[in-house]
């Protein structure tokens, strides 16, 4: 039988050190998972800065932080789930059991804790991503679908952008902020706010719908709540902006 196992997935885009926010406190017996070592591939202009890593990578990740295929992990942050719910996505994607810890770091009432558990190597095998759940730069941009981008209104109307080379989202693509699915705590909204969210933006199904975001991290938070909407589950625009915004040749749109 599984066990729950508690992730911390603190991962920070200024390059901020989660493991070391990690190491100065967590929630007691969580185990960390690296955003850059384990949960994502080499990052480059032709993939992005966060591609999914090799299976074998992930598997191997998961082994050392102790985790089984047959457990149920909880993953949490510093930032409502929009970070944790990258590696949500990831196992859940491959057969596996995973939520988001509602609140993530500051819903826990008690004392944090600086030392890392001890858990026995995990059994964790490598499977390979499942297709049907991703999408590519062309389906992005082809206008045959509907595409979210899940990154802040400064960002997605070309105000700024503080990481990739051109400012702007991709034409025909709408913005849902995850950070907009949360409250003032860092928790989930509840439903029906959720739904208005989505709905301003004529999103009421996850079929025919591709997420993105800078990288493939905070899109997976869009999704997930749309699959805890009961509205299916979408496409992962795994390169995202970092990828697209790279491709001189494809246009880029702006408020």
């Amino acid at each position: 039988m599984g066990r729950f196992v508690l992730v911390d997935c603190r991962w920070y885009l200024d390059g901020s050190s989660g493991k070391g926010a990690y190491d100065a406190g967590h929630i007691p017996d969580a185990v960390f998972a690296d955003m850059d070592q384990w949960l994502s591939g080499p990052a480059s202009k032709q993939s992005g800065r966060n591609p999914l890593p090799d299976p074998e990578v992930f598997a191997q990740g998961m082994r050392e932080a102790g985790i089984n295929d047959s457990d149920t992990v909880i993953a949490y942050d510093d930032a409502g789930g929009v970070i944790a719910g990258r590696l949500v996505w990831m196992l859940r994607s491959t057969g596996r059991r995973a939520a988001i810890l509602d609140g993530g770091l500051a819903s826990y009432p008690g004392d944090l804790a600086k030392d890392a558990p001890q858990r026995p190597y995990g059994e964790f095998s490598p499977r390979s991503w499942p297709q049907t759940l991703l999408a590519d730069i062309s389906e992005a941009s082809s206008g045959q679908f509907k595409v979210v981008d899940a990154r802040n209104r400064d960002r997605f109307d070309g105000r700024q952008d503080p990481v990739d080379p051109r400012p702007g989202h991709i034409p025909g693509a709408v913005n849902v902020p995850c950070r907009e699915n949360l409250d003032s705590s860092g928790r989930l909204l509840p439903e029906v706010l959720l739904r208005g969210n989505f709905g301003r933006a004529g999103i009421v199904s996850a079929e025919n719908t591709i997420a993105y975001c800078g990288s493939g991290v905070t899109a997976c938070h869009n999704l997930l709540v749309l699959e805890h909407l009961g509205a299916g589950r979408g496409r992962l625009f795994v390169g995202g902006w970092s990828q697209y915004g790279h491709a001189a040749d494809r246009p880029v749109a702006t408020a």
